[in-house]
């Protein structure tokens, strides 16, 4: 069953049944297998308990040998997969679907890892699930995530706590002025990666491409685009405490495109670990203290959890607050490289933190009745 969350408190992680979760429903789904394959990979290797669990594309859960490769996910659900339910509630957890139809035999869970990119993932879906099944899970909290996702709430955060941005305004089809002069970017509000970003020149192109691009159905921002400021990507763990990375300036296989493309980041074999970077990132002191300072500040308002990879844009003096992955591509595992941290050593602190600072525990304290009690008939009231 899953462990209860005042119970997994203090539980000796070695002991901990981990489960990996990947894939998901997401334009990410691929990256995510990959991530989620690393991770089961390490923690098998370090002796512990490990249950694969493959989100499929059609959102439905499998249990899968940890041990499995990127190839026996090519054609979708790999065979042997075990499909499983989610559900919710005192006794929640992940339930074999062969016992529909009698006691719900769930799996033996005492941590879920996640390893899910973009989409429901990410966004807060799967965190929430997992909160009302009262499983202990890695990664941003139900908040965090949404947060994180939404383009345009994260950057109105940003700019609240007086951190630097460039101006992001909401864009739909009736969007006739926004307050600044093009060209532009135009990204998937609630979108991660690359995925769907254009570059266009005027706003009549920008709305134009809110019919035509697919990623952009859900909501779309618009931002200046500036061809002179560069990626500078820094990581956050909070666990045992909050701890920087070294900055990273990723590198554009193709140093004529307009902006890191998907290919740039994922299209390596291992996920964002083998894309193109300068690791430690050649910049100023001054520029490194500023990103540095930023990401504490996020760090905080955004009530991170986990690891987290935040992106910066620069042109070298400048310094603007881009986006946060809250769940990053290979769990930002390589940018470890000036503390020297294991991927080993940064799962296991991922699985204490996910048992000693679990989710909420919601209750229904303070609902006693009184008001039922003194209420007057409901169809009075319709009337």
């Amino acid at each position: 069953m899953s462990a209860d969350r005042d119970g997994a408190r203090g539980m000796d992680p070695s002991a901990a049944r981990i489960a990996v979760v990947f894939g998901g429903p997401s334009s990410e789904h691929d990256v995510s297998i990959l991530t989620g394959l690393q991770a089961a990979r390490e923690l098998v290797r370090g002796g512990k308990q490990v249950t694969g669990l493959y989100w499929s594309k059609s959102g439905v859960f499998h249990r899968v040998k940890p041990t499995l490769e990127a190839a026996d996910f090519v054609e979708g659900v790999p065979r042997g997969a075990e499909e499983l339910r989610l559900l919710t509630g005192a006794d929640g957890g992940f339930v074999h679907s062969s016992s529909r139809l009698g006691r719900a035999r769930l799996l033996p869970v005492d941590v879920v890892v996640n390893c899910c990119h973009g989409g429901p993932g990410e966004d807060g879906s799967l965190q929430g699930s997992l909160d009302l099944a009262g499983v202990c899970y890695t990664g941003p909290s139900m908040a965090g995530a949404a947060i994180g996702m939404d383009k345009l709430a994260f950057v109105g955060m940003v700019v609240a706590a007086g951190l630097p941005a460039l101006p992001r305004a909401l864009l739909d089809a009736g969007t006739r002025e926004i307050g600044f002069h093009g060209p532009y970017i135009v990204k998937p509000r609630f979108g991660g990666s690359s995925i769907g970003v254009d570059v266009v020149e005027d706003l009549a192109t920008a709305t134009a491409r809110l019919a035509a691009n697919p990623h952009l159905r859900r909501g779309a921002v618009i931002e200046p685009y500036r061809p002179d400021l560069f990626d500078l990507n820094v990581a956050v763990r909070t666990w045992p405490k909050l701890t920087l990375s070294a900055i990273e300036r990723p590198l554009r296989s193709d140093t004529s495109a307009e902006i890191l493309g998907y290919s740039d980041k994922y299209v390596g074999g291992e996920g964002m670990a083998s894309a193109p970077r300068e690791l430690p990132a050649v910049i100023s002191e001054a520029l490194a203290k500023s990103v540095r300072g930023a990401a504490c500040e996020l760090a905080l308002c955004c009530e991170m959890r986990g690891v987290t990879r935040i992106d910066f844009l620069s042109d070298g003096e400048a310094l603007y607050v881009n986006e946060i992955n809250t769940v990053p591509g290979s769990l930002a595992r390589y940018l470890w490289v000036e503390s020297a941290l294991s991927f080993a050593d940064l799962l296991d602190a991922l699985v204490v933190e996910a048992l000693e600072r679990p989710g909420p525990r919601h209750n229904a304290a303070g609902a006693d009745g009184t008001v039922l009690r003194s209420a007057s008939g409901i169809a009075a009231k319709l009337g």
